[in-house]
């Protein structure tokens, strides 16, 4: 099916819902949830490595397809066709996808909400990293398209901006952790930085969210790039393998939540992805951080940013109206522990607006 000793490869799931189901805004950890558990299946210590690489050998997608805004869900009509991507970066997962395609199971399993696998696709090519970084291979275009919010982490920040010396950190981490052909981290950066300039965007930012809890700011769009005549023939050629790699690993942090999803070239044309559900979402639990951050300095709490984060995630989406069972199992802490943190929260909420009206 894949090339013998292939390295990287993406495919795309098939999924048809038999029935309307509301998919609230952060369902992406559901799908990388049922993913690794696939894997954990048939090779418990390969769905380790996934899980617990750094950087992961893996990307996935979040549902393309038809969503469209429903109150406070995502709606994903009955028996309209939707993908879900996947990329493995290695060639252990490329072996274990390739079997596990074979025999795909009926359904994905996400909460209240089975999907029928109805086939799947050859989404990116499977190759290798040295195919990737063929001097004799015809050059990529020099522009990048982002399908979904894209970041990155800057001094402890979320930085959503397509600067070029982050964007090709972010490939040459993966690079340099899976392809067996080193680049120079720091020179080559520091060339990037003084030869790789953006020509045009055409970008705008979103608010969501990803992983456990918090949220994220990132950019939906596309950019063109240029490069400088100054630099060494060297360092072009690396850029051009990093930009060939660039749809395999997915641009910035948690691209294993379906952020950063990458293609080549300007694509004016995407997928739509409703998105104002999820601003709406990150926003509250980015306010809602900034309160509960300032009550705890105040009061010379520890652990302020992570506690205060934790009681907006939880705060925000009981606001949106998500059990506490369901918020508990996504951020793996005990039902009571989660029902003490929402009460704490709510306080916490109602001492701010006690004090402004005072």
């Amino acid at each position: 099916m894949f090339p013998q000793g292939s390295q990287v490869v993406g495919v795309a799931l098939h999924l048809k819902a038999s029935q309307s189901y509301g998919l609230d805004p952060h369902y992406a950890k559901g799908l990388h949830a049922w993913f690794l558990d696939q894997v954990r299946q048939t090779n418990p210590s390969l769905s380790r490595l996934l899980h617990d690489g750094d950087p992961q050998a893996f990307t996935i997608s979040r549902l393309l397809g038809p969503l469209r805004e429903q109150g406070s869900q995502l709606l994903l009509p009955a028996q309209q066709p939707c993908r879900w991507l996947i990329t493995v970066l290695q060639p252990e997962p490329v072996e274990w996808l390739q079997a596990w395609l074979r025999a795909l199971p009926p359904l994905l399993e996400l909460r209240r909400s089975p999907l029928q696998i109805t086939g799947w696709d050859v989404a990116l090519p499977p190759t290798t990293y040295a195919h990737l970084a063929d001097p004799q291979a015809p050059h990529p275009p020099l522009s990048l398209t982002f399908l979904s919010p894209t970041s990155f982490r800057h001094r402890g920040h979320h930085l959503p901006l397509p600067i070029p010396r982050n964007l090709f950190q972010s490939y040459l981490r993966r690079w340099n952790a899976f392809s067996g052909i080193p680049i120079p981290e720091e020179s080559f950066l520091d060339q990037v930085d003084e030869g790789v300039i953006v020509q045009r965007l055409k970008i705008e930012s979103h608010k969501t969210t990803a992983g456990k809890q918090g949220s994220v700011t990132g950019f939906v769009g596309a950019i063109q790039l240029g490069l400088s005549p100054r630099l060494p023939a060297e360092v072009r050629q690396h850029i051009y393998s990093l930009l060939r790699f660039a749809p395999y690993s997915g641009t910035g942090h948690k691209t294993t939540f379906g952020l950063g999803q990458t293609r080549l070239g300007w694509q004016e044309t995407q997928d739509p992805q409703p998105t104002a559900i999820e601003d709406r979402l990150g926003e509250r639990i980015q306010e809602l951080t900034q309160i509960f951050s300032e009550q705890r300095k105040r009061q010379g709490g520890s652990r302020t940013e992570r506690v205060a984060s934790l009681w907006a995630t939880i705060l925000a989406r009981r606001e949106n109206h998500e059990s506490l069972q369901t918020i508990a199992a996504d951020l793996q802490i005990p039902y009571e522990t989660a029902k003490t943190y929402a009460k704490l929260a709510r306080r916490a909420l109602q001492n701010q607006v006690t004090e402004l009206t005072q």
